[in-house]
């Protein structure tokens, strides 16, 4: 399991596993480590977990915080395009699982066909996702308040990563979840998202109707207030008209920390058994397919 950008040796030693491989995406506000217990647990249930960064990713929250500027204009076909190269580079279409913007790019990958099966956890709107909560935009407020923001990195205060982030977790759990995890993010992927219906050639788009597209399985916090029930139930409408398997569940008194916080491990099994439907022993022939050359 890696937290940095993959290297040849690690993707190799993927492949040589023999394995179905998982790629975990994260969104914004947050970095590969904060999937390194899903990757454990993948891991026991016999998976290959790969955690690759976004373009530029530092190896640490310290460093993170230490050179903001790093996460600066990064955007979603960027960001797509890169996790699109790393899986060009394995022998076969991996699981592709992410959590808020990683959702978002989790869904784009499966529209491009590349994913044998995904999960996409409290995942950003694409375009033809209408519902604009009023709690979605109080939690993209800190980036959309300032229009120079989109060429910024911005940091969270923990009074805004507790209300978008950890508002169903104690003060206490809040805290140390903004000390261990928190780092600033890329400002253009929160504009592109506001702007995605407005903009026909946004990059925010997912094709939907892709055979290959593979099963999907959505994952909604019932009390998130970045990606609320509204707007993730939008998503899954789109989505379900794919001829794939796609569901959506409902996580109970859970906030957009789901994948983070104390209670990670319930969220991991959901979306763990998911995946075992159809790359588990028994569904391997018909669920995972030879990578497209």
């Amino acid at each position: 399991m890696s937290s940095a950008p993959l290297t040849p040796e690690e993707v190799a030693a993927c492949n040589a596993t023999g394995k179905v491989p998982v790629v975990f995406i994260h969104g914004l506000w947050l970095l590969p480590s904060s999937w390194d217990r899903w990757a454990e647990l993948f891991e026991q249930a016999g998976y290959a977990p790969l955690t690759p960064g976004w373009p530029d990713d530092p190896e640490t929250v310290h460093d993170a915080n230490a050179h903001p500027e790093v996460f600066a204009h990064k955007t979603v076909g960027q960001v797509a395009d890169h996790y699109a190269e790393v899986i060009s580079a394995l022998d076969r279409k991996p699981v592709v699982v992410g959590h808020s913007f990683g959702g978002l790019l989790t869904q784009i990958v499966a529209g491009r066909g590349l994913s044998a099966t995904s999960v996409a956890i409290d995942p950003a709107p694409f375009r033809g996702v209408l519902p604009l909560p009023i709690s979605a935009l109080k939690s993209a407020s800190p980036v959309l308040g300032n229009p120079l923001n989109r060429s910024r990195a911005v940091p969270l205060t923990y009074e805004q990563f507790r209300y978008a982030f950890a508002n169903a977790v104690d003060e206490d759990e809040a805290k140390q979840l903004y000390e261990t995890f928190a780092v600033p993010a890329s400002g253009a992927p929160i504009f592109q998202a506001a702007s995605a219906n407005l903009n026909p050639w946004t990059e925010v788009k997912v094709d939907r109707k892709n055979p290959d597209r593979g099963p999907l399985l959505i994952v909604s916090g019932e009390k998130d207030h970045t990606v609320p029930w509204a707007i993730a139930n939008a998503s899954y409408k789109k989505q379900r008209k794919n001829p794939g398997v796609t569901e959506i569940v409902e996580m109970p008194n859970r906030g957009h920390s789901l994948t983070i916080d104390s209670g990670w491990r319930e969220v991991a099994e959901t979306a763990l058994a998911f995946v075992q439907r159809f790359t588990g022993p028994g569904a391997e022939a018909s669920a995972i397919s030879a990578r497209p050359t």
